[in-house]
């Protein structure tokens, strides 16, 4: 008896638990935050305007101690946008892969960036904070959806298989139309900066109803 009553307790937490899946699946302006700690939230989207594959363009990730330095720093970039975002204040550029920023503490350069068949595209930007066992829902986007993590790691699932990364590694990439489940792992809570670069004609995010995960993400 007491070990029906300690099955059936489990299986009501397990029910309940918010790590069942992110905000619903979908992600939120951080003026939509109200006080939740968990979630994707979006911090920025820049018009970017038409876009060439040639040269590759890639993610450049600067930090900057104040938000002044930054602005400066951004004055006659087009490209650029200054993001306050994870207590940090951040300059992140859409470009070719020799750009630079002055004064700046480069972080991180992600890419290349593959190109969707768009007249016009936008720059999304996001940061996510799971804790372990956190999923969003099955999606997929009009371009690639490109990450660096912070703190803790995660795990993307796709049909073409799965995409870890946690603190120190490499940018991951999943290129645009592509369905996906994005799963916060290891023993802490993940902390990453996210970027689409997408049609700027086209939803951020659609549920992909055509793909099931084979739950490879632990």
């Amino acid at each position: 008896m007491r070990s029906t009553r300690l099955l059936a307790l489990l299986a009501a937490l397990a029910l309940s638990s918010p790590l069942r899946a992110q905000t619903d699946g979908t992600c939120v302006s951080v003026a939509e935050r109200n006080g939740r700690k968990l979630g994707c939230f979006i911090t920025a989207r820049h018009e970017l305007g038409p876009l060439k594959a040639t040269p590759p363009l890639y993610w450049h990730i600067d930090s900057f101690r104040t938000r002044v330095r930054a602005e400066r720093a951004r004055v006659g970039d087009s490209r650029s946008t200054v993001v306050e975002s994870l207590g940090k204040v951040w300059l992140f550029t859409i470009a070719p892969r020799d750009f630079r920023v002055r004064s700046a503490t480069h972080v991180a350069r992600v890419g290349p960036l593959p190109l969707v068949d768009a007249k016009e595209f936008a720059a999304v930007y996001m940061e996510g904070i799971f804790e372990p066992g956190m999923h969003s829902m099955v999606h997929r986007h009009p371009g690639a959806e490109a990450w660096l993590t912070l703190e803790g790691s995660q795990c993307l699932e796709t049909p073409e298989g799965t995409q870890t990364q946690g603190a120190g590694d490499p940018g991951v990439i999943v290129r645009g139309g592509l369905p996906m489940r994005l799963t916060g792992t290891g023993t802490g809570v993940r902390r990453s900066l996210v970027l689409i670069l997408q049609d700027a004609t086209q939803p951020r995010s659609t549920p992909a109803t055509d793909w099931t995960p084979k739950n490879l993400c632990h």
